[in-house]
This record gives C-alpha cells, sequence and structure tokens, in this order.
C-alpha cells in the first residue's frame, strides 16, 4: 500500500512467546517499506524489558521497518500500550495493532492491511467467526464466555458486532485522531470503547473473518477480567450519553 501504516504490538512479559510471532511478521512484511512495526512492553519490569529489547534488536538489522522497543515505565493494560504507540505515529495514513501471542496468525494481518487499500476510510475489525472458509479453535468456556460478552456489548450499547475483542485491528489515523481525546479505557474493553468511538464519530467499521486459534499462556482470567469488562461496557454505556462524547462525535448516541 502507498499510505504509511503503524502497527503496534501490545507485550506484558510476552519475551517467552513473542520470538516465532516477530519471526512470521518479518516473513510476512519486512519487504513493505511502508509498514512500520513497534513493539510495546507494558512495564514488565526491568529484567523483562531487557529480554524484550534484546529480541526485538535481533531482528532489526534485516527488519528495517521494526522500530526500537518501546518500554513503558509502569503497567497501563492493554489500551493504553496500544494507545500508547499509536501516540508516536509521524506521518502514517493508517494504525493497527495485533496481539503479541499470535492467535491471530501473520498471514492474517498481511491481508488486512491488503483490505484496507480498497477501504480507505473504513476501520477493520478481524474477528473470530467460522466463515468464509476460516477456522477457529479456541476453548469451549472462553468460546461461550465470549458469545455472551459480545452479546451484552451489542445490547447494552446497541451496535451490531460479533467479535469486538479479536486481538487484530486496523483503522484511519484521521479517524483515532478525532476520538483520542475520549479513549479512557485502557484494560481489555478498551476495544469496546474504541468501536463505540469509531461508530459514533461516523467512522464505518467492517468486520473481516480470520483464522485464529487459541495460545497457551495468556493474560486474561475469565472471572476477574470478565467482571472488570462488565463494568466498563456500563461505563462506556453512561459516557456516550456525556456532552464532550457528543460534543467530540458530533452524532446523537442511542440511549
Amino acid at each position: 500500500m502507498t499510505d504509511r501504516l503503524l502497527l503496534v504490538i501490545p507485550c506484558f512479559r510476552e519475551s517467552e512467546r513473542i520470538r516465532p510471532f516477530l519471526a512470521a511478521l518479518h516473513t510476512e512484511l519486512s519487504g513493505d517499506e511502508a509498514v512500520t512495526v513497534l513493539v510495546v512492553e507494558d512495564g514488565g519490569g526491568s529484567e523483562e524489558q531487557e529480554k524484550m529489547r534484546a529480541i526485538v534488536e535481533a531482528f532489526r538489522p534485516l527488519w528495517p521497518g521494526l522500530r526500537p522497543l518501546l518500554a513503558l515505565n509502569e503497567n497501563v493494560g492493554k489500551g493504553g500500550a496500544v494507545y500508547a504507540g499509536w501516540n508516536t505515529h509521524e506521518d502514517h495514513q493508517w494504525l493497527a495493532f495485533v496481539d503479541a501471542d499470535g492467535s491471530c496468525a501473520a498471514y492474517e494481518v498481511r491481508h488486512l492491511i491488503a483490505l484496507a487499500k480498497a477501504r480507505p476510510d473504513t476501520a477493520l475489525f478481524a474477528s473470530r467467526i467460522c466463515m468464509l472458509g476460516k477456522h477457529i479453535r479456541r476453548d469451549f468456556h472462553r468460546h461461550l464466555i465470549g458469545r455472551v460478552y459480545a452479546t451484552l456489548v451489542s445490547e447494552a450499547l446497541r451496535i451490531p458486532v460479533y467479535d469486538s475483542q479479536c486481538g487484530l485491528k486496523l483503522l484511519p489515523t484521521t479517524a483515532f485522531e478525532k476520538i483520542r481525546p475520549l479513549a479512557h479505557v485502557p484494560g481489555f474493553a478498551f476495544d469496546v470503547e474504541l468501536l463505540c468511538l469509531l461508530l459514533d464519530s461516523g467512522c464505518p467499521v467492517h468486520e473481516v473473518p480470520i483464522d485464529w486459534h487459541e495460545t497457551p499462556g495468556g493474560k486474561v482470567r475469565l472471572v476477574r477480567d470478565s467482571v472488570r469488562m462488565f463494568r466498563d461496557v456500563l461505563a462506556i454505556r453512561e459516557r456516550r450519553q456525556s456532552a464532550e462524547w457528543k460534543a467530540v462525535c458530533n452524532v446523537t448516541v442511542p440511549s
């Protein structure tokens, strides 16, 4: 693509898992000079950050598009790490993030970037849905909780979405700049807030089915994080009725 894209990989103590995924991304993306990749280590401690820095630096001599590690002093959550990376953009026309565990395959990242050529004003959200020949390998209990959460999001916020939480998303920088003052949720529910902000501000969002597989060692704890995400959804619903939200998005939000 002619427009430049910044791909952020948010990490929290991922030094034991990220190397194979970075290798796969290098294979898929290193030949595309328009793509910049930034690994953000989210306050995992000095020892962990040194491990991550060594991994990133080992790839950089053969991958000009890979930036030096961005190491955060404090743990700010997945959303906070993504936004910290996106805030470093320069003349990038697109912003994206992908989870560090490799559950979203590197070839799916390349596929989403290719799709952006035909949808220059649209945000693209990867979606874990078995259609169009795509394959999903996921623990049944996590799948069930994911479907309950997706239904909650759709009903509570009145937005049509099948999967708000898949860890691969891409959006126009102009859309992000418009909504950045309202992007406050730092944890795992930041995807929902981002979705609402994009839709309310007039940016179309298209869900793209992808191949996806469960990766052992994830940081999400089903009960604890589900409760937090539920609270965040209710807080987002309330904030959508605020004068600030409506002023930035310039729309009438459904109550």
